[in-house]
């Protein structure tokens, strides 16, 4: 028996990196798993898949209309959709600005709306965001990211708020640098960036998308029941506080 038998997830941002992991961890999990991206990846391994932009609030409703028409409800929304921005504020083309917070934010925020009155109806609900750990703290060059993420957080918090009685749960993960195409666009796979990024997790490694996809399972589940209103850092220690090297001349590597 799987920890998600029987419940109806949508994950955006499906095609790949930690959207893609969670969906094939929902279906190992026995979740039936709706996904929507701007393109299907070949090997696409949920239900269905519905091509999206999540920008489009009337597009979204579309999906999220089919998805109730054809399983009968929403248990679960992951929204994973997101991309990349950042540079120096005083440089800042304002159009990058506001396309990050467009499809990072507000994005999330249409996702999660349109299945609001569904999960409203059921008295039930799992609504987990993909946040980061730049929406915690800061990050040289992120500022547009950073604002996105951090928004992202706030939101989050306000619909365990708002709609906890309701019986919604809604959390934040807080992933911190995962090894996706994503980040490989932005770090490549060789560079001094990249290794001084690494060296700030603690666990001296970058993530992988099936452990966010392992948390974001866990956060869908019974075994969460009572977990409502976190951004939960799953970061291999980047947050946990600074480093530098001290630790290396006295714990055996």
């Amino acid at each position: 028996m799987g920890r998600l038998d029987g419940k109806v997830a949508h994950v955006t941002g499906a095609s790949s990196g930690i959207g893609l992991a969670t969906v094939e961890r929902f279906v190992a999990d026995g979740a039936v798993v709706v996904g929507s991206d701007l393109a299907a990846p070949d090997d696409f391994v949920g239900a269905d898949f519905h091509e999206c932009d999540v920008r489009d609030g009337e597009r979204q409703q579309t999906v999220a209309d089919a998805i109730v028409a054809d399983h009968g409800r929403i248990d679960i929304v992951v929204t994973s959709a997101g991309v990349a921005s950042g540079g120096p504020l005083h440089s800042l083309d304002v159009e990058e600005w506001q396309r990050c917070q467009d499809i990072n934010l507000t994005g999330t925020m249409l996702s999660i709306r349109c299945a609001l009155p569904t999960m409203i109806e059921q008295g039930s609900g799992s609504i987990i965001t993909v946040a980061s750990v730049e929406g915690i703290e800061g990050c040289e060059g992120g500022s547009t990211y950073n604002a996105s993420k951090g928004g992202v957080i706030l939101l989050t918090k306000n619909v365990a708020c708002d709609y906890g009685p309701a019986g919604i749960r809604a959390n934040a993960i807080c992933p911190g640098f995962i090894d996706t195409p994503m980040l490989q666009s932005v770090l490549g796979e060789e560079s001094d960036f990249r290794t001084a990024i690494t060296n700030q997790h603690k666990l001296r490694r970058l993530g992988r998308a099936e452990e966010l996809a392992s948390v974001a399972s866990f956060l869908a589940s019974e075994d969460a029941s009572f977990v409502s209103g976190v951004a939960l850092p799953v970061d291999g220690g980047y947050t946990a506080g600074h480093s530098y090297g001290l630790a290396e001349s006295f714990v055996k590597m």
